[in-house]
C-alpha cells in the first residue's frame, strides 16, 4: 500500500508544472459551491422575511445579494471548468508524451508476454489516470474541505448544536461512505483496466485475423473468449457503479438526517430564544446546499483505488530499464563519408536469453555493399537491431566512423542508417502522408521523383488520385512488392547514406523477389549497403557475400562465386 501511495504522489507530481491553474480551479469551484450556498441561504432568508410584508427598502440588501449569488455562481463555475480542464490537458499531454517516449525504446522482445494491443490498451488507461486524478479526486476533496470548513463555521456561528450536527454528518457523507464505497469497489478496480486492455488486444487480434480465424473454424472460440472478456468487465464495472451508489447512498442519508437533526434544533432554539425566527429557514436550508460538494466523494474514491493501480502499472512500464538508455553526454556525429564497424559482437535479446550473436566482425567502408546470408532465426535481424540502435551490443563495439554509437544520440544514429525491413508500415493515410514522414518540408516534385528513383514511377501515372491516393490500413491497398518501393521512397527521401535492407524480398514470388532487389540496389547507388537476406535475389549485384552461422560471420566469397 505504501508503494502504491507513492506511485499516487509520483502521479500527483506531474501536474505540478500546473500547479496555479489547477489551483485556480480549485479556488474557482469552491468559490461557485460557496456562491450556491450564499444563494440558499440569502433566499430563504428573503422569502421568509418577505412573509410579513416589510417595506421594500429592507430586502433591497437582500435582493442584490441573491442576485449577486445567482451571477456569480455560473460563472465561478464557468471559470472552473475551463481553467481545471486546461491544466489537466496540459499535464495529460505532457505525460503522454513521456511515457510513449519510454515505450519506443521497448524493442518487441522487452515485451514479454503482453500483447501490443493489450500493451497500448493498457497504457493509454493508465496514462488517463492523471487526468482522473488531478479533475477526479483531488480537486472535488479540495473543494469539499473549503466548502464544508466554511459552512461548519458559518453554521457554529448560528447555531453551535446545530453546527456540531452539520460536522457529523458532513464526516459520515464526506470521510465514511466513500470509505465504503472504495472499499466495496476495491476488487472491481483491480479488474477493470487490465480487463478492457485484454479485451482491447483481443478484439483486435480477431478483426486482423478474422480471414485466418475463419478459414481454421476457429472464429466461434475467439468470438466465444471476447464474450467471455467483456462479461467479465461488464460484472466488473456494473460492481464498480454499485460500490459508487452504495457510497452515494450513505451521503444523502447523512444529508437527510443533517437537514432533520437543525430543524429540530432550530425550532427548539427558536423556541428557547437563542435563534431569531427568520434565521430557522437559514439553518434548516443550508445543510442541504453544503452537501453538493460532498457528491462526489464517493464517487472519487472509487476512482482512487483504480488511480492507485493504474500508477502501479504505469510506473513499471515507466521504471522499467531502457533498452538503449540515452548517453549523459552525447558526443557529436562525426563528418562523413560514413564507415560501419562491427568489432567482437555478442548481443542477446533478453538478459537471461542465449546468445544471438557471438563475436561478430564486420567492415562496411563508404559506397560498400554486402550481403549477409543466414537461415532465418541466426541473428540477421539482431545486426539490423544494433546498426540502428535499437538493441545494446553486450560486448564488442558497433561504430561510425570509430565512434561507438552508444555515444551518440538515437537521432544522429538514424540520421546516418535507414532500414526498409520484410514488413515495412503504411500508415492509414495518402500517400503524400507516407512519404512525408521521412522528410516532411519535401515538395510534391521531390516526393514524385523518389518514387521514380524507387521504380515505382509507372504506377504512380497511373494513380487517379496520384500523391493524394489512399492507401489503406497498413498499406492493404497496394501490393507486397510496391509496398516495399514506396518504402524504399521514403528511405530515399531521408537521404540517409547507409541503408539496411533486412529480408525486403519476404513473401514475394521469385519474378518479383528478383525486380524488387534489383530496384533497391539499383535506387541505392551511392550509398553503402547491408543486406540481410535467406534467399538468393540480389546476391548477385553486390560486393561480398558473408554468411551468419552459430552467431558468426564468414566469407563466402564474391557474390558470383
Amino acid at each position: 500500500m505504501r508503494h502504491d501511495a507513492a506511485d499516487v504522489a509520483r502521479l500527483a507530481a506531474a501536474g505540478r508544472p500546473a500547479r496555479t491553474r489547477l489551483g485556480l480551479g480549485a479556488l474557482a469551484g469552491a468559490g461557485a459551491l460557496l456562491a450556491g450556498i450564499g444563494l440558499t441561504a440569502t433566499a430563504a432568508w428573503l422569502i421568509a422575511r418577505a412573509s410579513q410584508r416589510p417595506q421594500m427598502v429592507e430586502l433591497s440588501l437582500a435582493v442584490v445579494a441573491v442576485r449577486f449569488f445567482g451571477v456569480t455562481r455560473p460563472v465561478l463555475r464557468y471559470v472552473e471548468r475551463l481553467v481545471s480542464h486546461d491544466a489537466a490537458f496540459r499535464v495529460l499531454a505532457d505525460v503522454r508524451s513521456r511515457v510513449y517516449s519510454r515505450l519506443v525504446l521497448r524493442p518487441p522482445a522487452r515485451l514479454g508476454t503482453r500483447r501490443r494491443g493489450e500493451l497500448l490498451s493498457g497504457v493509454a488507461s493508465d496514462v488517463d489516470a492523471v487526468e482522473d486524478l488531478h479533475l477526479g479526486v483531488l480537486e472535488p476533496a479540495a473543494v469539499a474541505g473549503v466548502v464544508s470548513a466554511g459552512v461548519v463555521v458559518f453554521m457554529t456561528w448560528l447555531l453551535p448544536s446545530a453546527g456540531l450536527a452539520l460536522l457529523a454528518a458532513l464526516l459520515v457523507a464526506g470521510v465514511a461512505a466513500p470509505w465504503a464505497a472504495a472499499r466495496a469497489a476495491r476488487h472491481a478496480s483491480a479488474v477493470v483496466a487490465p480487463r478492457r486492455a485484454e479485451l482491447s488486444a483481443t478484439v483486435v487480434d480477431l478483426l486482423r485475423g478474422a480471414p485466418d480465424l475463419v478459414a481454421l473454424g476457429a472464429a466461434e472460440r475467439w468470438l466465444a473468449e471476447a464474450d467471455a472478456l467483456d462479461e467479465q468487465l461488464t460484472t466488473a464495472s456494473r460492481r464498480s457503479a454499485w460500490a459508487t451508489g452504495l457510497g452515494t447512498g450513505l451521503a444523502a442519508l447523512a444529508a437527510g438526517g443533517a437537514v432533520l437533526a437543525s430543524a429540530v434544533l432550530g425550532v427548539s432554539a427558536v423556541s428557547g430564544g437563542q435563534l431569531a425566527g427568520l434565521a430557522l429557514a437559514v439553518v434548516v436550508l443550508v445543510p442541504l446546499a453544503a452537501f453538493e460538494s460532498l457528491v462526489p466523494l464517493p464517487r472519487a474514491a472509487v476512482m482512487y483505488d483504480g488511480i492507485r493501480q493504474a500508477a502501479r502499472r504505469l510506473f513499471a512500464v515507466v521504471d522499467d530499464p531502457a533498452a538503449y538508455p540515452e548517453p549523459e553526454s552525447p558526443r557529436p556525429l562525426p563528418d562523413g563519408p560514413y564507415a560501419l564497424r562491427l568489432t567482437d559482437v555478442r548481443a542477446r535479446w533478453n538478459p537471461d536469453g542465449p546468445l544471438v550473436l557471438d563475436g561478430v566482425d564486420l567492415d562496411l567502408p563508404p559506397g560498400r555493399r554486402v550481403a549477409i546470408t543466414g537461415a532465418s532465426g541466426s541473428g540477421k535481424s539482431t545486426i539490423a537491431a544494433l546498426l540502428l540502435r535499437f538493441l545494446p551490443a553486450e560486448s564488442g563495439s558497433v561504430a561510425i566512423n570509430d565512434l561507438d554509437v552508444a555515444e551518440l544520440t538515437p537521432e544522429d544514429v538514424r540520421g546516418v542508417i535507414g532500414l526498409v525491413d520484410d514488413d515495412p508500415h503504411l500508415f492509414d493515410t495518402t500517400l503524400r502522408g507516407n512519404l512525408a514522414l521521412a522528410r516532411p518540408e519535401a515538395s510534391d516534385d521531390q516526393l514524385v521523383a523518389a518514387l521514380r528513383s524507387a521504380r515505382l514511377g509507372p504506377w504512380y501515372d497511373a494513380l487517379p488520385e496520384g500523391l493524394d491516393t489512399w492507401l489503406g490500413e497498413r498499406g492493404g491497398q497496394v501490393s507486397g512488392g510496391e509496398r516495399r518501393r514506396i518504402a524504399l521512397a521514403r528511405a530515399l527521401l531521408a537521404d540517409q547514406p547507409v541503408l539496411v535492407l533486412d529480408e525486403p524480398t519476404e513473401g514475394l514470388d521469385a519474378p518479383t523477389a528478383d525486380a524488387v532487389m534489383a530496384d533497391l540496389l539499383s535506387a541505392s547507388a551511392g550509398r553503402s549497403v547491408v543486406l540481410l537476406a535467406h534467399r538468393p535475389e540480389g546476391l548477385d549485384l553486390v560486393d561480398e557475400v558473408l554468411v551468419l552461422r552459430e552467431g558468426r560471420l564468414s566469407p563466402r566469397g564474391p557474390a558470383s562465386v
